[in-house]
Parts: structure tokens; sequence; C-alpha cells
């Protein structure tokens, strides 16, 4: 769906508006997590894709601006991770260059991959250069099930995640490096219990494979890109808004993520969180990191919309999974 079409949607949901829900305007908190989304390629195309990146998506941050992201990390202390996201995080060109520079200040580096690009022609490499930069990874694995993981993401997409893993063990992540999975419903519907579902990720993963992991993270489907625009098409996006909308929590919102964190786009531009990011949502205050102030910046009011509502229904949904 166009970005324009996409607002239109969302803002003409018949039901409550999410600040009125939620009946205050939501400030941020802390400035604890620097994410990075670098561009929009990757060598899949999801179907519940928020990012809508494919193969043919040409959006790539530049060196230029990777520089401007190290350096405003470099200045700024409190920040604790830096999460790199994409598209395929790892076909950008400075994706080393980010790892590298991150870790060399002493930061805390996520690499959101989809387990797949390990196991392209040329990315090889990345084996080796995740262990030695102790990247902590965080794959997308929708379900133990062949079908229902290659219904959401592709083709091949399981069998290939699985050679990923199993390669990952290997050398080390499971037990003395940190992988997470990453749990999509694959409906419209909002996600199981978080421990319960880890247990049984764990238990079929492992009896089948042999396969270990860390911690699984639940993420709800937002409204967004790919999947508004499978919910249009069905007749289905008022059904799904009002899932989320009757699922809504209150006691989420302490634990949003949106509190304590930068999304920066491609382009430098700043967001409250890769969501905002994929609607154009830029953060009230400072708009780009070559005018980053951080005493404007956290005393910003978080831009909200009705996409909100999947980070606030049941148990709560942000990149670490549930809320609460």
């Amino acid at each position: 769906m166009e970005l324009q079409e996409q607002h239109s949607t969302l803002h003409q949901y018949s039901g409550k508006p999410f600040l009125t829900t939620v009946g205050k305007p939501i400030h941020a908190r802390s400035l604890k997590v620097f994410q990075i989304n670098v561009g929009r390629w990757c060598n899949q195309a999801c179907r519940h894709c928020h990012v809508d990146a494919s193969p043919i998506r040409t959006e790539m941050m530049e060196k230029k601006t990777a520089k401007l992201c190290i350096e405003l990390i470099s200045k700024i202390p409190e920040i604790e991770t830096v999460d790199i996201t994409g598209g395929a995080p790892e076909g950008n060109s400075h994706f080393k260059y980010l790892v590298t520079e991150a870790r060399r200040l002493g930061k805390r580096v996520i690499d959101r991959c989809n387990l797949t690009i390990l196991e392209e022609p040329g990315f090889d490499w990345l084996y080796e250069f995740l262990k030695e930069n102790q990247v902590e990874i965080v794959s997308s694995l929708p379900s133990v099930l062949e079908n229902v993981t290659d219904n959401q993401r592709g083709k091949g997409v399981f069998q290939k995640s699985i050679t990923a893993l199993e390669k990952l063990n290997a050398i080390g992540y499971g037990t003395t490096l940190p992988i997470h999975l990453v749990y999509n419903p694959n409906g419209l519907f909002l996600s199981s219990g978080q421990s319960q579902l880890e247990k049984e990720f764990k238990e079929n993963l492992f009896k089948k494979y042999g396969i270990v992991f860390n911690q699984l993270y639940c993420i709800n489907n937002l409204p967004i890109n790919r999947f508004l625009g499978s919910l249009v098409r069905a007749g289905k996006f008022e059904m799904y808004m009002e899932t989320l909308v009757n699922a809504f929590n209150l006691s989420t919102v302490n634990g949003l993520m949106c509190l304590d964190q930068i999304s920066v786009g491609y382009d430098g531009s700043v967001y409250d969180c890769d969501f905002n990011q994929m609607l154009e949502l830029k953060s009230k205050e400072v708009k780009h990191i070559q005018d980053f102030d951080l005493l404007s910046y956290l005393s910003r009011e978080i831009v909200v919309a009705n996409h909100c509502y999947g980070c606030t229904a049941g148990a709560g949904s942000s990149c670490g999974g549930e809320i609460v």
C-alpha cells in the first residue's frame, strides 16, 4: 500500500483513537537503545513485513549517515545498545563498520538477522564476523513447522533457517553467545503466551534438530505495509483492529520501547520507533540526526497513531517481545 493510503486507512478506523484510549500524551523517558534501520533491501519478501522489504528495494544507508550515527553514539554514554535492523541489515556495505565501531565503544550490538542471509552466496563470512564481535542475534522463525514458516516467509526459508541455526550453534550461539528467536502470529490473532510458546519452540527444535537458543520474543503483527494491505484486501482491517483494541492493556504503556530509544532511518531521519519510521511519522523536536539535541529529544512527546494498538494489546509487544 502507498504511504498516503496507509495513513488514510489507519486514520479512518471507526473505533476509538489510540491517544483517546491511553488518556494522556506519552512522553520520552531516556535514551538507552539506538536502533538503526540501514535500508529496505532484503533477500526475502515476507508476507507480514512491516518494512515492505524485498530484493528489489534500493534504499540503503550511506557511509556519511553511518558515521553520523557512530559519532552520536560516542557522545551519549547513556546509550547501552545499538540495534541494527533492515531489511536484511547485513546486506548494507557499512554493516561491518557499524558493528565494529559500536563494539569499540563498548556497546551491546544486536543484529536483527533473518537467518537465510547467512546462507546466501557471498555472505558466509558473517558467521565468524558475528562471533568475533560478540554480536547478539535476534532472528525470525514464526513456527517450528516448515509449511507455516514457508507460507509466511517464502518457500525454502525454513530449511535454510534450520541450517543457519545449526551452524550458529556450532560456533557457540545459544550457549556462550546469545541468539533469540522471534515469533509473529500467522493470522488475525495475537501472540500466545511467550513463556509457554518458548518452551514449545525449545522442545521441538531440540528434539528434531538439536538446536538450542536463548529466548523467544513474541511480537504482534502491526497493521503496516504488507500486513495492512492483506487485511484491507481481505476486508478484515476493522476486525483485526477490534482484536487489538479489545485486548488493549494499559499496564503495557510504561514498558513501551519508544520511551527509551531512538530509531534512525537509512537517510538519517529520526523516529520514535521502527513502526513509525515505516509510516514516516517523524519524531517531534528532532527530525534528523545531524540536528540532534539530547535535551530536546528527551523532552519530546511520543508520536502515536492507531497502529500503536499493536504494541499495547495483550501482554504487549516490543522489539524485545512481551512487555508485561
